[in-house]
């Protein structure tokens, strides 16, 4: 089969790989879409992913297909059926996992190779994560299941529960990415009022369409605390979500928190970088400083079943389609900002 290798630092080649072939409690399935992710953009710069891949390995990690090959031992599954796999799965059986941190599993189990005409799905995934894809949506949407699940973890880590609030959380998304843009839609969705800093007008559109209460370009904004204290009447937000993965903006990310805030610093930074924190603001200001990684099976359920009741417009995500031998291209443009995310059709 064609699938996209990783070699290192903006270097992806297509290559001729042995089709798979599944083992006991494994499933093969011919993927129909594989969506970009902020995380391909980062891994291709970077050249590999501390916790996911290190090169020279497959590519990929947002996928959705068809069953081609079932292994031994697998039940429930038909050849043809519709759907999605999670590119992880817990033990389900660790000191974490007892714990219901599923993220924080040491076995996690990562799959990655979603960038090809087909894919192996490890027996942990086909058991916890491995999940039908709705008659009447497309293999496209079902493929952002993975993001979105990460999303909906993070916003359960944010700390806010709306039958505990006296009035609606004014919550800032920094960053306009597809992760940032899925955060302002299920926190407004959920009824909290955002506040968007992004770097594209077009993208904060998105957000407005999304329900952001508010959006700014940070090209043309030199203070950004400075906006969200004017935004709070000079508190500072209730809760920030980083969405950047850049070290200085984490730092941003702190300064714009009102006393008590929780500061979810979602992005992932490049390894062994080193941020500043303000001891004093931390201390007497009581701020939560979250760092929140991954997803859980529980969220990968709720984030299809978001897909599918189609309450929000999650296709304005998908920028455009290529085939897989574009993937040079569709990686470049992604980094120029072009595009947010797009659907490869081996």
């Amino acid at each position: 089969m064609k699938a996209a290798v990783l070699y290192g630092k903006e270097d992806v080649r297509i290559e001729s790989v042995a089709d798979p072939t599944p083992a006991a409690g494994e499933v093969v399935i011919r993927v129909k879409a594989a969506t970009t992710c902020g995380t391909d953009l980062k891994v291709w710069r970077r050249g590999g992913h501390a916790r996911m891949l290190t090169p020279p390995i497959l590519f990929g990690h947002e996928a959705a297909g068809e069953i081609v090959a079932l292994g031994a031992g697998v039940t429930g599954w038909r050849l043809g059926d519709r759907v999605v796999a999670n590119n992880s799965a817990p033990c389900g059986q660790c000191f974490y996992c007892q714990r219901q941190e599923f993220s924080l599993c040491p076995h996690l189990e990562f799959n990655n190779g979603t960038f090809a005409e087909y894919l192996k799905i490890p027996a942990s995934i086909v058991r916890h994560n491995l999940l039908p894809i709705p008659e009447h949506l497309s293999e496209e949407m079902a493929a952002l299941t993975e993001p979105l699940a990460c999303v909906l973890h993070g916003v359960a880590r944010c700390g806010w529960q709306p039958q505990q609030w006296p009035s609606p959380p004014q919550i800032v998304v920094i960053g306009d990415g597809a992760i940032g843009l899925m955060f302002v839609g299920v926190l407004a969705q959920q009824g909290a009022r955002v506040l968007t800093f992004g770097g594209s007008d077009q993208r904060l559109a998105i957000a407005e369409t999304f329900g952001a209460e508010q959006v700014v370009n940070h090209h043309q904004c030199e203070d950004m605390p400075a906006v969200v204290k004017d935004w709070t009447t000079g508190r500072g937000a209730d809760i920030v979500i980083e969405a950047t993965g850049v070290p200085q903006v984490w730092e941003v990310a702190i300064a714009c928190g009102r006393p008590g805030a929780t500061i979810n610093l979602f992005g992932g930074c490049p390894r062994e970088t080193r941020i500043s924190v303000d001891t004093e603001r931390l201390h007497y200001e009581e701020l939560t400083l979250k760092g929140v990684f991954h997803n859980t099976p529980a969220f990968v359920r709720q984030a299809l079943a978001l897909i599918a009741n189609q309450t929000l417009p999650f296709e304005m995500l998908v920028s455009g389609r290529a085939p897989l031998t574009e993937i040079e291209q569709v990686l470049q443009a992604m980094k120029a900002r072009q595009v947010i995310k797009v659907a490869l059709h081996p």
